[in-house]
């Protein structure tokens, strides 16, 4: 299966085509340009340099979400034009499930974090098996004192990942809890770990796709304040 694989869910923005577990070429770039500027023309470029166009694309993959709500919201726009322009299934993955599948780390519990701002982080856990990423908890926002105290359990080693990773690294050493960071290069969210956590996932139609933001937007909640 060829799949076309998007990630805009934060300052960086990548594309990735994969033969279901192999990758053939990824695009990363994080400049901190709009994604609206340079999400399609990056998979433009990078289908034509595999000599590749969206009709041969079998599944078009993107992390809806969590992440930035402008960032998802692009992706998945962008992902349904693609799809629906050549009659392709899609697929959404969880930003943080997608990161998890980058790492090949034996026996340990997978630490996805995003910041997420007004002090929480998008957080999901993981362990890792000899198939996949096995997932311990839904995708949340939680407050970063408040996982501290939750991996104080952990009878595995932690393993942090995601843009989040460093902010909760400092609050993991200050309480003594032992824990690793992924390298700078693997540490944000690529186009690839989508692709592979879209593999056994459920494909749907374009227009089924929706971003899944687990929190209010700002608009949305000084709507709420203004009752």
């Amino acid at each position: 299966m060829l799949i076309l694989a998007i990630d805009s869910s934060a300052k960086s923005a990548c594309v990735a085509v994969c033969e279901d577990k192999t990758l053939i070429g990824q695009y990363f770039q994080n400049s901190g340009l709009t994604h609206s500027r340079t999400l399609l023309s990056m998979t433009e470029n990078l289908l034509k340099n595999l000599e590749r166009t969206v009709s041969d694309i079998d599944l078009v993959a993107v992390s809806n979400g969590p992440g930035s709500f402008t960032g998802v919201r692009i992706g998945v726009a962008a992902t349904k034009g693609l799809a629906w322009g050549a009659d392709k299934p899609v697929c959404g993955v969880s930003t943080l499930e997608a990161m998890a599948h980058q790492v090949d780390e034996p026996d340990v519990l997978i630490c996805a974090v995003m910041d997420a701002r007004r002090n929480q982080v998008y957080n999901a856990l993981f362990k890792q098996t000899e198939e996949a990423p096995e997932r311990q908890c839904a995708d949340r926002a939680i407050a970063p004192e408040d996982l501290v105290s939750e991996l104080r359990m952990s009878d595995l080693p932690i393993y942090l990942i995601g843009d989040g990773a460093a902010l909760t690294y400092d609050y993991l050493k200050k309480a003594g809890i032992p824990c690793r960071l992924a390298p700078q290069l693997l540490r944000y969210q690529t186009a690839y770990g989508v692709a592979l956590a879209s593999i056994n996932a459920q494909c749907i139609p374009p227009a089924e796709l929706e971003p899944s933001y687990l929190r209010p937007s700002q608009a949305e909640r000084e709507l709420s304040a203004r009752g």
